[in-house]
């Protein structure tokens, strides 16, 4: 590794003696003339830096330092003693570069400029602005520039630094190099001096001023492939847009898909790639975020590959960004900052140009954007610019974006526990329960249902909304619901039940108010009554269609004071009858009152395929679209009253079985076996018994919780349904399809087996998880 290599790899500050200044007779600095050799180019005399005030005093010696060190930018930095910072005044140059100054520096900071200012002798180092490397990570060179700092100072005072940026492939400065731009700073040193006399201050403006290069610039900076050709400045100005609109799209963006999106257009469409992954690495292992253009292939391969491998995105990880050639195995790293030529990486896939960018948050790499390329092209120093301050943008997004995921998740797994666990069997009614959290905000809701039993024919349905959506507010909802729990257990009616838990909220003390929906129904007469707190009254569909509302005196809110006790309404319902309990965010909307929309949205499907609870349910939510209904957290629940003493009455059964029960796919086969055989449906025992197996198994396996099974059969079908804790779907990954590209896909295959014996099962979530459940017609002699 040669000298210079070693001094861009390690980032150390290489100084140099200052040189005392040549002086002409009256004493005035001059320039250096250039000397023999490489500088030759800046061989024509001396330049003199001039300006008559402080931007035209900067602007000259930068340019003048610019043309002369053959310098793809140079910038002035002013120190601001009350800041303790040195700040850029002024930029001249490419306009990428001038986005990798910082435009503050702490006068601690570890970079060429503050050490140029401090020693008053210059400083190389191979970035601007570096940053520590971690013990877990190499140092990380996120633009391709060595930078050559000299002061801007005098006998009597430190003005500041001058900084020029030149690519790190023009090698290292020369001695003589920085001779040159030790003169263009002493010159500018003694006109800011004259101007401190004559009353100028000599202080960086609140925002630095950038100048283009214009006329004269080096056609090296006019990067192909951008602007218009031969027009000094295009180029870099024209790199600036999708930088800019990537920052505008970043800001706004709150998934993981916005910000595939952003990088879609703005990364992957500007730089003309076939394909873009953005990857993380967690566990062990890379997990695709997200993928755009002709990356299935590439994302299946990374997806689930170790991060100790061989490949260039796990390489990325430890900070280093990749530019590979991938014209058969090996891989081996190109043009890359800080990567030994040397290093072999497994190939991803055929022919073509790749690119690994590591993702920086604010300590660590949250991720790597992968991008690839059909054929070869080269990556001059100005798209590399580009890429690294978007990489940049992306980890800041991909950091707010995955911890507001965690937030979120974690709030909905709080409010998961918090409801209930599974619904009670009840011979005459079926019911089903809908849970939806807010999609706008990461806080925990106080929406709920509950489904009680209190007497063998008699049930009590909840239904209720704490406000807000905070913490305090699951608190509060999880206080209420005991209360009534424990009330509807009791045998309380109704009022009653609403009534005794006010009472219990006013001594908790909150300020939080609480509405919510009772209805107590005996399944032998169909008596349903009814209490409300505040809260929207529930909703019937009869038999022939007729959508009613239950009304019931209105009532105040829990934590309301009221004067007279709570009251309740009687209703009766027909054999066929679905009762629809909900929450305001079910029904959110600004055209339309509440009680219209949740009309609109029980009588969304016809007579005869409400008969299905859950798809019911399923139709219902998959209705609720308006972003205004999103910034709510819903809680639905269905009820079907299917009467009693008919013919047609279905039979029900359940089992519960507990986590990491060894025994529990045997007991799950034994309870099908035995039910079936008390149901007279003996002929359907084996192909029963083999779906609730598989699909016991795969909940036990990937769930990791409590299962429970039940079973219900209705006069021509017979429906299975199997519920966990996992909202995840069973069934593979669409990026891992096949053994031979992803053999850790095994999970999944059971409901292949499921679904040849079945035919039709659905999967779809509940309020602790999700429930699996599949139809099966039951043979007609």
């Amino acid at each position: 590794m040669t000298e210079s290599r070693h001094a861009r790899h390690s980032a150390r500050v290489t100084e140099r003696r200052r040189r005392p200044p040549a002086r002409s007779a009256g004493g005035s600095p001059l320039v250096r003339s250039s000397t023999p050799g490489r500088d030759q180019r800046h061989s024509g005399g001396s330049h003199a830096v001039h300006g008559s005030d402080l931007p035209e005093a900067l602007r000259s010696a930068a340019r003048e330092a610019r043309r002369r060190m053959d310098a793809v930018s140079a910038a002035v930095y002013l120190v601001d003693e009350d800041q303790g910072a040195l700040c850029l005044a002024l930029a001249d140059g490419s306009a990428p570069s001038f986005f990798t100054l910082p435009g503050r520096m702490p006068l601690d900071m570890p970079s060429a400029t503050v050490r140029a200012w401090a020693t008053g002798e210059a400083a190389v180092l191979t970035d601007p602005d570096p940053g520590p490397a971690g013990p877990d990570r190499d140092h990380v060179l996120p633009y391709p520039y060595v930078a050559l700092s000299v002061p801007v100072a005098t006998d009597e005072r430190r003005f500041g630094a001058l900084t020029v940026l030149r690519v790190e492939a023009a090698g290292a400065f020369e001695p003589a190099e920085m001779g040159i731009l030790e003169d263009v700073g002493r010159q500018l040193a003694h006109i800011l001096a004259r101007l401190v006399e004559d009353g100028v201050r000599v202080v960086a403006g609140p925002m630095p001023m950038l100048v283009p290069a214009g006329a004269g610039v080096d056609t090296s900076v006019c990067t192909p492939g951008w602007g218009v050709r031969d027009v000094p400045g295009s180029a870099g100005t024209s790199m600036m847009f999708p930088l800019r609109r990537l920052a505008e799209l970043l800001n706004r963006a709150t998934t993981m898909e916005d910000v595939v999106a952003a990088a879609q257009y703005c990364v992957m469409s500007s730089l003309r790639a076939d394909a873009l992954v953005l990857v993380s690495a967690r566990e062990g292992r890379l997990w695709v975020l997200g993928h755009c253009g002709d990356s299935t292939e590439l994302a299946r391969r990374i997806h689930g590959a170790g991060v100790d491998g061989r490949t260039p995105v796990a390489a990325a990880f430890h900070g280093r960004a990749l530019y590979l050639t991938g014209d058969g195995p090996p891989l081996v790293g190109e043009a890359s900052a800080g990567v030994p030529r040397t290093e072999v990486y497994v190939p991803l896939r055929g022919e073509g140009q790749f690119v690994d960018l590591p993702l920086a948050g604010q300590n660590r790499v949250v991720a790597v954007c992968a991008l690839a390329f059909s054929g070869h092209r080269p990556f001059p120093s100005e798209e590399r610019v580009l890429l690294g301050m978007m990489a940049g943008l992306l980890g800041a997004a991909v950091e707010r974006v995955e911890l507001s995921a965690e937030q979120r998740e974690a709030a909905q797994l709080l409010q998961r526990l918090l409801l209930p666990a599974r619904l009670p069997d009840l011979p005459r009614l079926v019911t089903t329960a809908r849970y939806r959290p807010a999609d706008v905000t990461s806080e925990v809701g106080g929406d709920w249902y509950d489904v009680f039993r209190n007497a063998v024919e008699r049930a009590v349905l909840v239904v209720g909304d704490v406000e807000g959506h905070a913490v305090e507010s699951a608190a509060v909802m999880g206080q209420v619901r005991t209360a009534m729990a424990a009330y509807a257990c009791e045998g309380h009616r109704p009022a009653a039940m609403i009534d005794r838990t006010a009472r219990v909220l006013a001594e908790l003390g909150t300020a939080l108010t609480v509405t919510c929906c009772v209805v107590a129904l005996d399944t032998l007469d169909g008596t349903a009554e009814v209490a409300l707190a505040g809260h929207p009254a529930p909703l019937v569909r009869r038999p022939d269609g007729r959508i009613e509302a239950l009304d019931a005196p209105a009532n105040v809110p829990l934590g309301v004071p009221m004067a007279q006790p709570y009251e309740a309404r009687e209703h009766l319902l027909e054999s066929g009858s679905t009762v629809m309990l909900y929450t305001n965010g079910l029904v959110s909307s600004r055209s339309a009152s509440p009680e219209t929309c949740a009309r609109d949205l029980l009588g969304s499907t016809d007579v005869t395929s409400s008969s299905h609870l859950e798809d019911l349910a399923d139709r219902i939510v998959s209705e609720i679209v308006t972003p205004q209904q999103r910034r709510d957290d819903a809680a639905m629940l269905l009820a079907r009253y299917e009467g009693a003493g008919h013919g047609d009455e279905p039979k029900a059964a359940g089992l519960h079985i507990q986590r990491r029960d060894l025994r529990g796919v045997r007991t799950a086969r034994a309870f099908v076996h035995d039910k079936l055989g008390a149901w007279g449906l003996q002929d359907m025992t084996d192909v029963v018994e083999l779906a609730a197996s598989e699909i016991v198994t795969n909940a036990l396996i990937h769930a990791g919780s409590d299962v429970d099974v039940r079973l219900r059969a209705f006069e021509d079908r017979l429906r299975l349904e199997v519920r966990d804790s996992a909202t995840n779907p069973p069934i593979p990954s669409p990026l891992s399809l096949t053994e031979e590209e992803a053999p850790e896909a095994e999970h999944g295959r059971g409901m292949l087996i499921v679904e040849a014996l079945a035919g039709e099962w659905t999967s779809y979530p509940n309020g602790q998880g999700k429930t699996v459940a599949l139809n099966l017609v039951i043979p007609q002699e």
